[in-house]
């Protein structure tokens, strides 16, 4: 494809795309905004999403399927509201569907939806993931184990905790301080728990000094993605409040990982939420912009694009306003 690609059709508004290859054919699992009337704030409480879809394509360039509503809200016993960001994974015959909620406290965790088939429908367990908080998931699989990393800022209510434990005040570190890291932990063999209590997912610059929580330019805020190209992991994120997606990369799973550059320079909207997968042969980065729906920030819409690796290791940086 020489040009971004818009997923679907205009006024129909999703975003934080997960895409994985599953017997051949590109899955995406967004979420699903909605103009929920709310106002905007921090928060993200005009986030109100309470459905997922999944989408499916032959071809990149080809038509998407969409196979509609495969997990809602009200279908799931432990949620109060907001089903933000997903991911999916795939083991023994059975796909396993990670998701953001919040509980009838308005506190995030991470629950799972079982399904025999890549499309859906999931069916929920009727309780969250014990020991999960905060949002975003991302599923990778690696030498036969299974992970997910997730973690996110400001409504997110990721600096609501340290060593996986909620806090009384829920800060950010002072400026001078290392910033928040995203988490990683191994999950049981049946896929529907945490193996292991969360570890750090440490950022580092080329001193080999951890990010400071001042350094909004670097910093990570939210986004979760995993991804490995010639031996080497690759850690992508986005910072948040200054709108970019950055990506750090490792010869370790479990990090440190050193900070590279930007994948993503800021798009319409106030950030983005992105998957990077390969595709019959080439890399695709999913992302979100608010482009269609006139900037609401609210009402996001699925793209895809080319994403380059250079020779040097180093991922060739994309203009978001495109």
């Amino acid at each position: 494809m020489k040009s971004p690609r818009y997923l679907v059709p205009k006024g129909t508004y999703m975003a934080d795309p997960a895409a994985h290859v599953f017997n051949g054919r590109l899955y995406i699992y967004p979420s699903h905004d909605v103009e929920s009337g709310i106002p905007e704030n921090d928060n993200g409480d005009h986030f109100d999403m309470r459905d997922y879809h999944v989408l499916s394509l032959d071809t990149i360039d080809g038509p998407v399927t969409d196979h509609g509503v495969v997990l809602d809200l009200k279908n799931i016993p432990w949620a109060g509201r907001q089903l933000w960001d997903s991911d999916c994974a795939h083991k023994n015959g059975k796909y396993y569907l990670y998701f953001s909620a919040k509980d009838k406290n308005d506190v995030f965790h991470i629950g799972v939806a079982v399904s025999d088939q890549p499309e859906g429908p999931f069916i929920p367990r009727p309780n969250h993931i014990a020991e999960s908080y905060s949002i975003d998931p991302c599923a990778f699989a690696d030498k036969g184990n299974y992970y997910l990393i997730f973690g996110g800022l400001w409504g997110g209510q990721l600096q609501r905790y340290r060593n996986n434990k909620a806090i009384a005040c829920g800060k950010e570190p002072a400026n001078h301080e290392p910033a928040l890291c995203p988490k990683i932990v191994r999950l049981r063999d049946d896929m529907l728990e945490f193996a292991e209590a969360p570890r750090d997912v440490i950022i580092i610059d080329q001193y080999g000094h951890p990010l400071k929580a001042g350094d909004h330019d670097r910093r990570f805020f939210e986004a979760s993605w995993m991804h490995k190209y010639n031996g080497k992991y690759y850690f992508s994120y986005s910072t948040g409040d200054t709108h970019c997606l950055c990506y750090a990369a490792s010869g370790n799973l479990h990090g440190p990982f050193i900070y590279q550059g930007v994948i993503l320079t800021p798009v319409v909207g106030w950030t983005t939420h992105h998957s990077i997968c390969e595709f019959k042969g080439k890399w695709y980065l999913f992302h979100h912009d608010s482009k269609p729906s006139g900037g609401r920030t609210w009402l996001r819409s699925l793209k895809v694009t080319e994403l380059e690796h250079l020779p040097d290791g180093s991922i060739k940086t994309i203009p978001g306003r495109q």
